[in-house]
């Protein structure tokens, strides 16, 4: 993967089991639709503080996708996790104090109800988020629609396409997994990207630059 501002999807979202399924929703669409998805999972370096590593992912990055729909409280704590709102943040302050390419910087804000979110980080009020409602459908539907709407002179396929392409994927994933000698439920991010590149060559999508 070449980063490519002009083409790169920052993704901030959960990274736990029960979401696994949006999260490679929104990996697949992302790089369905002519983009390239980042996210803090593509790079492990214990020498870099963590927080350093996303700015510089952020920066990286002239788009942004940020689901802030996980707030239940963990068992264990009693305490809800607050990444993804910093991480939100992080984003918004590049684009609002930065120099004049981060300035160009576009988000989508996500949630599982559209207006859920007053409830909890109601400071971006006035913001349109867009709710996903946990349903796989729904999450590709609303981010290809994003990225049309914010591609330059670009025909992207329609949610429903994205889907069924998205089920294939899955469907192939056992057969690309044994091919590459991985195990399907032990894939990293960049596991998963590389295969969805291989698919992507075989099964590429329609497109049209205007």
């Amino acid at each position: 993967m070449h980063p490519d501002y002009s083409k790169d999807v920052f993704i901030n979202c959960p990274f736990d089991e029960v979401y696994k399924d949006i999260f490679f929703a929104i990996i697949f669409t992302v790089f369905d639709c002519g983009c390239n998805a980042r996210c803090a999972l593509e790079i492990e370096d214990s020498s870099e503080v963590r927080i350093e590593k996303i700015a510089k992912i952020i920066k990286s990055c002239k788009y942004g996708i940020h689901d802030i729909s996980l707030t239940e409280l963990d068992k264990k704590t009693g305490l809800p996790r607050f990444n993804m709102p910093l991480e939100l943040g992080m984003f918004l302050g590049a684009k609002r104090f930065g120099n004049h390419v981060q300035r160009e910087k576009a988000c989508l804000i996500l949630d599982k109800e559209r207006h859920r979110y007053q409830q909890f980080i109601s400071d971006i009020a006035g913001q349109d988020i867009q709710s996903h409602q946990n349903n796989v459908h729904e999450v590709i539907k609303v981010i290809r629609n994003w990225l049309q709407n914010i591609s330059q002179h670009s025909v992207i396929p329609g949610g429903n396409e994205i889907l069924r392409r998205y089920q294939l994927l899955k469907a192939d994933l056992p057969f690309l997994c044994e091919k590459l000698k991985l195990v399907t439920d032990e894939l990293i991010f960049n596991d998963y990207i590389n295969i969805i590149s291989i698919w992507l060559k075989e099964n590429p999508s329609f497109s049209f630059k205007g």
